[in-house]
């Protein structure tokens, strides 16, 4: 004999659908509201939306932003010694040095390269973080000059500091009485066609973000999810089935960019970062090297060393065959002043990194050809260099 189990009609209808709408209608918010209510809480929504917006909007401004625009406020572009030089009587020469982008100061570049020393002194740049002005660079740098008694430059660039280094370097050419023995570029794109198309294309994508979001330039938030899209390619494969992440990877990425981009005193800021690649952008390197090659008054033409790795693909920023056919272009000839240097070991602008390679190309190539250079007049020269 079967059960029969008796519900009391009540509890049947509180769980009717229909009663249960009808119970949340009369107890939501303005129900009381007879005029205009459907509407009126249709607008509260909306600004309590807006609201939490603005209270984060306001965090992210007060936070991240103010700090960080307090501090770039209070720097300022200088250049100081990191090396005296090797020789006491090229004590009136300086090598100076000009770091790429992304960095802020030359010096921890320019300390693993101590065989520069064989040249003469050493000095670097550091960078203000509110922008680059390279006239502005070359009178310091010529002021600086004027009162350690040197007479001779040689401007060297790391990078995108090398079109830097070249606008620098005629400054001083054509307008200052200083002689410009030479300009070593390090692996430094002539032009942006030179920029490998995926390194182009991050950087385009942060002067969008600059150009669009407020505070972009200061933002250290924003900064972080630049630098971590433009390596998601280390852990982030968006080609595998189900967009394959590798945890070790990203908690790698992650530190690196705290450790180099968000936490280092030497880290450029995102404004620094966007006038650094609006001077690739706007380069006037083949300008600079044909005002470098014309005669200036009593002056001898500077020479142009380039340092490359020995395979191209190598370089993962700069597609150095394009720089170097450029180069070979506008300073090759009878007289011309040109020294490529193909390291092996070596990848993009990484003397940090390689500096025993970096070095004994200096010390094997470089400095022996600025002695050859008074007695053979000038000429294209490359050279090999590494195991």
């Amino acid at each position: 004999m079967s059960e029969q189990v008796f519900r009391h009609p009540s509890t049947v209808s509180d769980w009717d659908d229909a009663n249960r709408i009808a119970r949340l209608r009369e107890t939501r918010f303005g129900r009381q509201w007879r005029t205009l209510g459907r509407s009126r809480r249709v607008l509260i929504r909306v600004l309590l939306v807006v609201l939490g917006f603005a209270a984060a909007f306001a965090q992210y401004w007060n936070v991240d932003v103010l700090p960080e625009r307090d501090r770039l406020a209070l720097t300022r572009p200088e250049v100081y010694e990191v090396f005296d030089s090797a020789d006491p009587d090229k004590r009136d020469t300086a090598v100076v040095d000009l770091v790429g982008l992304g960095s802020l100061d030359a010096g921890p570049t320019a300390a693993a390269l101590p065989s520069l020393a064989a040249i003469g002194r050493v000095w670097v740049v550091k960078y203000d973080n509110g922008g680059i002005d390279t006239q502005v660079i070359s009178r310091i740098v010529a002021e600086r000059a004027d009162q350690e008694g040197v007479d001779n430059l040689f401007v060297a660039g790391h990078s995108m500091g090398g079109v830097v280094a070249l606008e620098v370097a005629e400054h001083i050419h054509q307008e200052t009485d200083i002689n410009l023995i030479g300009v070593l570029l390090d692996c430094t794109p002539v032009s942006l066609h030179a920029v490998r198309s995926d390194k182009r294309d991050t950087g385009e994508n942060m002067l969008r973000w600059m150009g669009w979001v407020p505070g972009a330039r200061e933002s250290r938030s924003l900064r972080f999810l630049v630098e971590m899209g433009a390596r998601r390619d280390r852990f982030w494969d968006l080609y595998s089935p189900g967009w394959k992440a590798d945890p070790v990877e990203f908690v790698d990425a992650v530190a690196e960019v705290l450790h180099d981009k968000l936490l280092s005193g030497n880290a450029a800021s995102n404004g620094l970062i966007e006038a650094q690649f609006k001077v690739i952008v706007a380069s006037g390197a083949v300008d600079n090297l044909e005002a470098l090659a014309e005669p200036h008054e009593d002056k001898r033409r500077p020479m142009i060393v380039y340092l490359r790795p020995r395979r191209a693909l190598d370089d993962d920023v700069v597609d150095v065959e394009y720089t170097e056919g450029v180069l070979t272009e506008e300073t090759a000839g009878p007289q011309g002043l040109l020294l490529v240097v193909r390291m092996r070991n070596t990848g993009h602008a990484n003397p940090i990194q390689r500096s025993l390679d970096y070095n004994a190309a200096i010390a094997d190539n470089v400095a022996p050809f600025l002695l050859r250079i008074d007695d053979t007049g000038g000429r294209q020269d490359s050279a090999q260099s590494g195991p």
